[in-house]
């Protein structure tokens, strides 16, 4: 059995993930703002799960939810960062207290949380951790820079680490899921039929947690999706704003 510590886990793509994972026999550690959802699955799991109440942004508490979890379950082998922060603004309407209250969730939450386990894993001498990253990091939107570029710093934190840790066990990688009907996508004026189900982008990235690529996606179209994002990154960043305005033009 082995054990995953996931940040974001009480909704949609994580909590799924994390569902998906106790299925297959193993542990898991969710720590989100609300536990409310995720607790239900104690009730099935009593002794597998471990639930946190806090804020990634609060790096002791991190730290202590990190530490109770390798000595309940002996180990962290996996580490998701799927916490995040999502605002829908014009970059004008944007405040600096915004893009530092999207970058402290979303980014600085990623450093807390590998600072926190990083003794642990080297210590293990195995171990992979793992930051959700977007599209819209890679391309680029409209309405949504704060979290493009929170985005954006983690794909470069995510390399960085990947190179500097690559001879102690430990690797670094991205998720990339795809327009996901979850509660951040919500204000994106675009019909839940052309979103992915979250439960079925959760158990892919449970399928495929053990690539050994630096970016994992949920399927195999994701990953051609992926690829031509960062091929053509602006191109592709702007034919998803017109498709984007288009859909929002057939809902009135």
């Amino acid at each position: 059995m082995k054990t995953l510590f996931l940040t974001g886990g009480n909704n949609g793509i994580g909590y799924y993930m994390v569902k998906e994972w106790l299925q297959n026999g193993n542990y898991a550690a969710v720590l989100d703002m609300s536990c409310d959802n995720i607790n239900r699955l104690k009730e099935i799991y009593p002794e597998s799960l471990l639930t946190f109440e806090s804020d990634v942004c609060n790096k002791d508490s991190v730290k202590t939810a990190v530490n109770d979890t390798n000595a309940k379950f002996g180990s962290i082998d996996y580490v998701v960062h799927n916490a995040c922060l999502c605002l829908f603004k014009s970059f004008e309407e944007h405040s600096k207290e915004d893009f530092s209250k999207v970058m402290d969730v979303n980014f600085y939450g990623a450093i807390n949380l590998t600072e926190a386990v990083i003794p642990i894993i080297k210590n293990q001498r195995r171990g992979k951790i793992c930051f959700t990253s977007s599209g819209v990091g890679v391309t680029g939107f409209i309405d949504i820079s704060s979290y493009a570029s929170s985005k954006g710093a983690i794909e470069s934190f995510a390399k960085c680490m990947n190179i500097e840790y690559e001879d102690s066990g430990v690797t670094f990688h991205i998720m990339h899921p795809p327009l996901t009907d979850t509660e951040s996508s919500s204000p994106l004026p675009i019909p839940k039929e052309f979103k992915a189900s979250p439960e079925k982008v959760g158990k892919g990235f449970i399928k495929n947690i053990d690539s050994k690529k630096f970016i994992i996606t949920p399927s195999f179209g994701d990953k051609i999706s992926v690829r031509l994002s960062y091929a053509f990154s602006l191109p592709m960043g702007r034919m998803l704003v017109k498709m984007t305005k288009k859909a929002k033009m057939d809902l009135k």
